[in-house]
């Protein structure tokens, strides 16, 4: 009877679509399916918590994914909430319940032997967009910045006497990054034609041909455009060679802080989402390679 009171106050009350109601519904007769399978005695009214936790184990071991399991237990949330106004029970049981969580997805990250492909090939011409374009990709790929801080790059923020960036992160703070002799040669070989071609330019590091700062459409494009001739991934974006420089650091044994530090996250917990990257290549990697696997 409570169940059919409830859908009853959800459409007339709560004006929720037909669409949703016969939902809801749905979900509580799975849940009493649920219960009459554990004890035929069981009604909705006198679940506890324990048993809404079984429920939620029997569907996760079916496979059902994370979202799902919540949508039904938010169903379930709005019942007891219900139950609890109208005076049928005392103690909500969905307080101390708490769903599965959803599973981050993984990165999107380019493989090293793709990289090079495009960084050491004939992808570029010597003209100054040539010379730059190469540089933006191979600044994100062996650096690991935010497109916002490539944009922001000056002059003063490269020292190619330490080989070291200076790079202004998100509220305004500061890092230091590193580089190698090869991305260093590149710097110098873009300076060259930069300052010889482009007349009156900001003080901006990268620059377009008319001397002013690159904007984010652009370099979006530009990334996009030169990741196509590689790669087939869906997204093809600075954010993906930034995903790429963290996945290739780790696989190349790096530790975890010294990434954290690179990228500049505030907790290595935002970094650790790069151990499952690298995690999921070396299973594919097992797969393919064991004869047994």
């Amino acid at each position: 009877m409570m169940k059919e009171s409830f859908l009853k106050y959800l459409r007339l009350e709560r004006n929720y679509s037909e669409k949703t109601v016969v939902s809801y519904g749905t979900d509580l007769e799975k849940f009493e399916c649920y219960l009459k399978g554990l004890d035929s005695g069981l009604r909705l009214e006198n679940a506890d918590a324990d048993i809404v936790r079984g429920w939620i184990l029997e569907m996760m071991d079916a496979g059902m994914a994370e979202t799902s399991v919540n949508r039904k237990l938010s169903t379930l949330r709005a019942f007891y909430k219900y139950l609890l106004k109208k005076g049928v029970i005392t103690v909500d049981p969905m307080l101390v319940v708490k769903g599965p969580k959803r599973k981050k997805p993984l990165p999107a990250f380019v493989k090293e032997s793709d990289m090079d492909r495009l960084l050491d090939g004939d992808s570029f011409d010597d003209s100054f967009s040539g010379v730059r374009d190469k540089l933006v990709l191979s600044v994100f790929y062996e650096t690991g910045m935010r497109l916002s801080e490539l944009i922001s790059l000056n002059d003063s923020d490269v020292d190619l006497h330490k080989s070291v960036l200076k790079v202004t992160g998100k509220r305004n703070k500061q890092r230091y990054i590193p580089f190698g002799e090869q991305l260093k040669a590149e710097i110098e070989s873009y300076l060259n034609i930069r300052n010889r071609e482009v007349k009156n330019h900001c003080e901006a590091f990268f620059v377009r041909e008319n001397g002013q700062v690159l904007y984010p459409m652009m370099v979006y494009r530009l990334v996009k455009q030169n990741l196509s001739k590689v790669v087939t991934l869906k997204k093809r974006s600075p954010h993906v060679l930034r995903h790429s420089f963290a996945t290739a650091m780790l696989n190349n044994e790096a530790e975890l802080e010294t990434v954290k530090e690179i990228l500049g996250h505030e907790s290595v917990t935002t970094t650790e989402i790069y151990t499952h990257t690298t995690f999921e290549e070396l299973k594919k990697v097992y797969k393919h390679a064991h004869p047994r696997a």
